[in-house]
């Protein structure tokens, strides 16, 4: 993997990142928002001068180029020069003379070859460069974007995981309550006062009972008495 394939593939990545998938994962969303945030910067920042690095290369490269297109240009034109002479030279009946301005003018158009084979190696290579920029650079526009969303939604978000916190302890607060329910302690405590209510009902009427058999008692003394009575009034009119 190249240096440009690794800082495209990060950018990428980072642009992409879900924050909400990230908060839902974090402990503390609060303290989590603001390492995101610290931690996207500092990789813009990384990724800033990468891309730096990788334009400055590819604007090197798109300049060695040039220097190449224009040497094979000036040896083109050399090498026309030196034919031009061969050929005056060659009027004029100098044979030696235009043999060697002859040669001069293969040795112009071998370097001129040379160089516009440099040019031809270097244009698509500078041409992907190129495009591997555009792609860092909207990769960076992304990161950037991503940041000043994070940034601008913070405090909603921060809200948002605060009051989800809050929500599961009522949750957990609920579910303690079911597993302990008050109501059956009170419903103990209350079978206890029935149980002291009926106890003092139940010594009332022991109470009242033992009254009752008292009268009850003094009563049967009564009819007891009345029946003698009669009796000893049938046998006085007898007598």
């Amino acid at each position: 993997m190249t240096q440009k394939t690794s800082i495209l593939g990060r950018i990428s990545q980072l642009a992409k990142a879900n924050i909400n998938t990230m908060l839902d994962r974090a402990e503390d969303p609060e303290k989590m928002l603001d390492q995101l945030v610290r931690d996207y910067t500092n990789s813009i920042a990384e990724a800033e001068e990468a891309v730096a690095q990788t334009i400055a290369n590819t604007r090197m490269a798109e300049q060695d180029m040039q220097i190449d297109k224009d040497a094979a240009q000036e040896w083109g034109q050399k090498a026309a020069a030196a034919s031009a002479k061969a050929d005056q030279l060659r009027g004029s009946g100098d044979t030696a003379g235009a043999d060697k301005f002859d040669n001069l003018a293969k040795v112009a158009l071998t370097r001129q070859i040379s160089y516009e084979n440099e040019v031809k190696e270097a244009e698509p290579r500078i041409a992907q460069q190129n495009t591997t920029v555009d792609q860092l650079k909207d990769g960076l526009t992304q990161m950037r974007t991503k940041l000043e969303d994070l940034k601008n939604r913070r405090s909603q978000l921060v809200a948002r995981a605060r009051a989800a916190e809050a929500q599961a302890q009522v949750q957990q607060s609920m579910g303690a309550i079911d597993v302990m329910d008050p109501t059956s302690e009170l419903s103990r405590f209350e079978d206890k006062i029935r149980h002291q209510e009926a106890m003092v009902q139940g010594r009332a009427e022991a109470q009242s009972t033992t009254l009752e058999d008292q009268f009850a008692e003094l009563e049967d003394h009564g009819s007891d008495a009345e029946v003698e009575a009669r009796l000893a009034a049938l046998k006085n009119k007898g007598a």
